[in-house]
Parts: structure tokens; C-alpha cells; sequence
């Protein structure tokens, strides 16, 4: 017994860790010469590189002027986002209202804290809550006609606010309709299971721009005469039915995943269908696929620059309608156009996605040592 102690004390002793920068450096960048290569490449890569991107965000940039200052210089034109600015946030929303477009950001933020607090009780009936709550109230101070509101007409919303309003419309009901599917897909109903696969497969098979101009151009043709749907609606519609084709594979693939023996130890306890899937299998299926869930959403945030098609102006419609006006027709100005969407398409996707990494370490479905 005393060897047998004295070998499990050995083996759990754990290594020494140690604060030296260079050992750190030395141990996880040169630890043989193949990654000592591979770390010399990417810092003369980096060397290359990173001198110009400085240059050409910063000391080489115009921050403030005109068009023709913007043409002198060799940096970005920053001096346009700047002038566009409210433009780019709000699309062409009344200067006077924007403050609603605030007030529905400033809601949006404070609905997603209970998402970053583990401990709070009863958390999951204060997310339903503010899900069910959070659209009606956003509608009503974008869309107005209530409370003494003004309408605005949805063809004046864009920029950064419809990105988002696409965005999350896109994933709020792409989710649901999307856990429907996956288990319709599964249904022992010949009906109910045809009618799933037939849905799925179709949006699956073509592209969401086809989507799109059927909401948008063909759809209108089959409604009674005089009898219309707004356009932003139909898109919202048309990305959420879409991504639920998308998002109804990747809850099937986490239901294939739960063993047998739950199902059976459900039915076992007296649970109906229902009550099965809602506390007991889907729970866990869920919680497996969170990375294809947050995949699907990375795209659907970006695939709202799609609606430019249809003559909605997102984020990336206004920034191009801004860069083709003939006082900023410019390259610089174009550039630093594309350049700033593209940093705030990436900000959205990369949050999305370190939240997906803190959800999944609070949910120990990160199984990494």
C-alpha cells in the first residue's frame, strides 16, 4: 500500500509553471525548428505589414476636410465617416425621432445583462419575458402611430439600425421555427414529417438573394388587389424562414446526438412528447450545438447586407449610397467606407461569438483541458 501511495503521490504532482516571459516565449514559439520557422515567417509577414495599416488608418489619414483633401492624401478618408455619420447610424430617420432609435439601443443593451448573470433566479422566465416584450416595445418606438408617435415609414429606416433590426428579427425567429422543423423532421407522422423535409430541403437548395426577391418581387403578385405587406417586413420574414431550414439541421444533428437511454428514461417517468422535449431532451440538445447555432447566426448578421437588393439600406447600402454621392466620389472614400463596415460587421460577429465561448464554458460543454 505504501508503494502504491507513493506512486500516485508522483503522478499527481503537477508541473511548475512559470511567469518568465522569454521561457514562455522560447516554449510556445520555438519548441523545435518547425515552429521557430513558422514564428519567424509570420513576424517578417507582420514586419511587412503592419507599418503600412498604421500608415494608412493613421498618419497618412484625413480626419477632417473635404472631398479634394481626401484625393491629396494617401491615407483613409475618415473624414467621410465622419461627415456620414448619422447617416451610417440611422439611415435617413428623422433627425427629430432619433432619439427613439436611442432609447430602443439603450433597451436592447439592457435586456441582454441577464444573459451575463449565472446567478440571477428565475433567469430563464426574465428571458422569455423580455423576448416576448423587447420586439412590441422596439416596435412601437421605431414604427410609431402609438403613444402620440409619429410614423415613420419603414423605406426611411437603414444604416446601422436596420442591420440590427434584421439581424436580430433574423435569429429571434429562426430559432424557434428552426427547433419545429428539427423535430417535425423526426415526426413518426408521415404528414408532418414530408411537410418538414419538403420545407428544409427547398430553402436549403437556393440561395437566400432567390428568397429575397420572391418576398419582394413575387410575392406581391399573389396577394388580393389592394392588399399589400410591407417590404421590410417581407424581408424579415424571408430571413427568418430561410435561416429556420438552416438552424432545423443543426438542432436535428444535437438531437441525434442524445442517447437512447434518455428518451427511454423519460417515457419511463411518465413525461408525454412534449414535456420530454421541452425539460429533458431538448435542453441538452441545445446545449451541444451551440456552436452551429451562433454559426448560424454569425451569417445571418451578415447576410442582412443582402437586403440591398430589394431597396432597403442596411449598414452596407448607406455606407456605398454615401460613397457614390458626387460630393465623396472618391477611391479613398469608397475604401474607408467598405473599411468601416467591415469593422462593424466584425465587432458584431466577433462578440457574438466570444459569447458563445462564455456560454459554453458556464454550460461545461467546452470540454478542452
Amino acid at each position: 500500500m505504501t508503494v502504491i501511495s507513493e506512486k500516485i503521490q508522483s503522478h499527481q504532482v503537477l508541473p511548475k509553471v512559470t511567469a518568465d516571459p522569454v521561457a514562455w516565449i522560447w516554449r510556445n514559439l520555438f519548441s523545435d525548428w518547425r515552429q521557430g520557422l513558422l514564428t519567424l515567417v509570420v513576424l517578417y509577414a507582420l514586419f511587412q505589414i503592419v507599418p503600412s495599416l498604421v500608415d494608412w488608418f493613421l498618419l497618412d489619414a484625413t480626419w477632417r476636410g473635404t472631398r479634394e483633401d481626401c484625393v491629396a492624401a494617401s491615407g483613409a478618408c475618415w473624414a467621410f465617416v465622419n461627415a456620414r455619420w448619422d447617416q451610417f447610424i440611422y439611415g435617413f430617420y428623422p433627425v427629430g425621432a432619433r432619439w427613439r432609435v436611442d432609447l430602443t439601443l439603450l433597451l436592447l443593451v439592457a435586456s441582454l445583462v441577464p444573459l451575463f448573470l449565472p446567478r440571477l433566479p428565475r433567469k430563464g422566465w426574465i428571458i422569455c419575458g423580455i423576448a416576448a416584450l423587447f420586439p412590441i416595445i422596439a416596435f412601437i418606438l421605431l414604427h410609431g402611430g402609438l403613444l402620440g408617435l409619429d410614423v415613420v415609414p419603414t423605406p426611411r429606416w437603414g444604416g446601422f439600425m436596420l442591420t440590427l433590426v434584421v439581424a436580430i428579427s433574423g435569429m429571434a425567429g429562426s430559432l424557434p421555427l428552426g427547433v419545429l422543423l428539427a423535430l417535425g423532421r423526426r415526426s413518426k407522422m408521415p404528414a408532418i414529417r414530408i411537410f418538414c423535409i419538403s420545407f428544409i430541403e427547398l430553402f436549403r437548395a437556393v440561395p437566400l438573394i432567390t428568397v429575397l426577391f420572391m418576398a419582394s418581387v413575387m410575392l406581391p403578385l399573389f396577394l388580393p388587389s389592394g392588399f399589400t405587406v410591407d417590404k421590410l417586413l417581407r424581408a424579415l420574414i424571408g430571413v427568418a424562414i430561410f435561416n429556420a431550414a438552416l438552424m432545423a439541421e443543426v438542432v436535428r444533428g444535437g438531437l441525434q446526438a442524445i442517447p437512447k437511454g434518455q428518451y427511454e428514461a423519460a417515457t419511463a417517468s411518465g413525461l408525454g412528447y412534449w414535456r420530454m422535449m421541452i425539460f429533458i431532451i431538448l435542453p441538452q440538445a441545445l446545449r451541444l450545438v451551440i456552436p452551429g447555432i451562433v454559426n448560424t447566426y454569425v451569417a445571418i448578421i451578415k447576410d442582412t447586407t443582402l437586403v440591398l437588393i430589394i431597396g432597403l439600406f442596411d449598414l452596407l447600402g448607406i455606407v456605398q449610397a454615401g460613397a457614390s454621392a458626387s460630393a465623396w466620389l472618391s477611391a479613398s472614400a469608397t475604401k474607408t467606407g467598405y473599411v468601416f463596415a467591415g469593422m462593424g460587421f466584425w465587432i458584431l460577429c466577433f462578440s457574438l461569438s466570444r459569447y458563445s465561448m462564455y456560454l459554453e464554458r458556464q454550460l461545461s460543454t467546452d470540454h478542452r483541458s
